[in-house]
């Protein structure tokens, strides 16, 4: 999940409140002693750290075999360089039994936000238990028992699940800002993540196996950063990077007349998803058109700006023309709708708002005769109550594994305190080009729902677009979109097609 991204696009700038040191040097786990340390400290840190990592054999019957495996669930500690424990960073694996963990792939999964934790990755794609997150149909009170899941990816590789810090459990356990300041910034997160999966290769013996990493949503800046920081910092390569509805650049925001080119195709899919039988119907060799229109007649028209009233006319009513939105209206706005305006100009003679995740989800307007926007999110507001349910259940009762305190699934303290970038607002493709020049074997593969507002796939097309030659042979860099939105796997056809996608890339 990507917390507010439609609003802390606007005000990156703003967010920018820390200067935040790294944690590339920080160690993991058991620090060697050091003269002047203080027991005080440490016997603080455990007062508020983790319980010992819990280890179970677990046997699953998905679909047509057996699956079994070693599940754990525990957390890796994380110091400081001078040796002071920071933060416990929660992970939850699954490794499959009888295999070559020499030539076994595994694969790391964390979420965005910031301040997700991984659970929706966990539950509602890839790992061995799923809970139904279909956005269409799930409600705050929708019972939270797993069933085993048809499309784990576990057939194909070992799975590890990484909680940053103030998600899931895991927590601080040193007082002071300075700490929060160092985690709570794009650099300082990244790095700490990969040290702790550096730390759970080294503990689990795998530091020989193939090794994927997969990011979701704001995992777009956090994931490229993060195989670079491993392929340079932590003496760690990496394989494959899966990015699943990622955000890669958030300078594309505010005034940048490019967030309406990556939004629009998403907008005309929505509508053309309304008018048809089902969200099924509509795919992206349907939005070949109104890609060609928005990288280039719609383009040329927004440059030219509304004083050039014929282009701005032109514009407005060629978007109300492939949205069905009143062309008054259309008009008004002169063809630039926002996020917000889109998601309540579509349905309103019906009082109803769209959602932001998913747009091919409706909901009531709460105030629908109000001028301004006070809504939330039908498509993601639903399901925060069965995930976090789930993910609480399977720890505590399947896997033995009982901390203390609160599951956060989404934290939503983490957002407004992060440091975005000192002034300059955070983007990945840099270290995207990057890790692909350093390791010309190394894949990438991102996908996208073609009714995500919230990161639409033509912003991640146009970016990727942008890349050199070397990035697009023989598909090192590939984009596939599917029915659905943010979370696109919680639609079956969707979970099904991108885990072939995944399973072919490993292969």
């Amino acid at each position: 999940m990507l917390f507010d991204w439609i609003a802390l696009r606007c005000t990156s700038l703003a967010l920018a409140l820390f200067a935040g040191a790294l944690i590339g040097s920080a160690r993991a786990d058991d620090p060697p002693p050091r003269l002047g340390s203080t027991p005080s400290s440490r016997a603080a840190a455990d007062q508020h750290g983790l319980p010992p990592d819990s280890t179970t054999k677990q046997t699953l019957e998905p679909p047509g075999r057996t699956l079994r495996f070693i599940a754990t669930a525990g957390s890796i500690r994380v110091f400081d360089d001078k040796g002071e424990p920071q933060a416990d960073i929660a992970y939850t694996s699954y490794q499959l039994d009888g295999t070559d963990r020499a030539t076994r792939p595994v694969t790391f999964l964390f979420n965005g936000g910031p301040g997700s934790s991984s659970a929706w990755l966990q539950f509602g794609c890839a790992g061995p238990w799923r809970l139904p997150i279909d956005a269409q149909t799930v409600t705050p009170s929708a019972s939270p028992e797993v069933s085993p899941n048809a499309e784990t990816w576990l057939d194909f590789t070992d799975l590890v699940f990484i909680d940053p810090v103030s998600t899931g459990y895991s927590r601080f356990v040193a007082a002071g800002e300075d700490v929060r300041k160092r985690f709570y910034s794009v650099d300082g997160d990244a790095s700490s993540i990969a040290l702790v999966m550096r730390r759970w290769l080294e503990k689990h013996e795998r530091l020989s196996s193939p090794k994927y990493i997969v990011g979701e949503s704001y995992g777009g800046i956090r994931g490229p950063k993060v195989v670079r920081n491993l392929q340079i910092q932590q003496g760690v390569g990496v394989k494959g990077l899966i990015l699943v509805s990622p955000l890669f650049d958030y300078r594309v925001a505010g005034t940048n007349l490019l967030q309406y080119v990556a939004t629009l195709p998403s907008y005309v899919a929505v509508a053309r998803e309304t008018k048809g039988e089902g969200w099924r119907a509509v795919t992206r060799a349907d939005l070949t058109d109104v890609e060609a229109y928005a990288r280039g007649e719609f383009l040329a028209d927004l440059v030219k700006g509304q004083a050039d009233r014929e282009a701005a006319n032109s514009l407005a009513d060629k978007v109300a023309a492939l949205t069905g939105i009143d062309q008054a209206v259309s008009r008004r706005l002169a063809g630039r709708f926002s996020v917000s305006e889109f998601r309540r100009e579509l349905d309103r003679k019906s009082g109803k708002v769209t959602g932001a995740y998913d747009a091919s989800v409706r909901g009531l307007d709460p105030y629908p005769d109000s001028d301004g926007q006070r809504f939330g999110d039908p498509s993601g507001d639903a399901l925060a109550g069965p995930l976090a349910s789930a993910a609480v259940d399977v720890l505590t009762r399947k896997l033995n594994w009982r901390p203390d305190g609160s599951y956060e699934l989404l934290n939503r303290a983490v957002s407004p305190a992060w440091n975005f970038g000192n002034g300059s607002p955070p983007e990945s493709l840099s270290e995207l080009r990057q890790i692909l020049a350093t390791d010309p074997k190394m894949n990438v593969l991102v996908g996208h729902g073609l009714f995500d507002l919230v990161t639409p796939y033509f912003g991640s097309k146009m970016a990727l677009d942008q890349l050199p030659p070397f990035a697009s042979a023989v598909h090192r860099v590939k984009l596939v979109a599917y029915s659905g939105g943010h979370m696109f796997y919680s639609h079956d056809a969707s979970r099904q097609a991108f885990r072939a996608e995944v399973e072919a890339m490993m292969k």
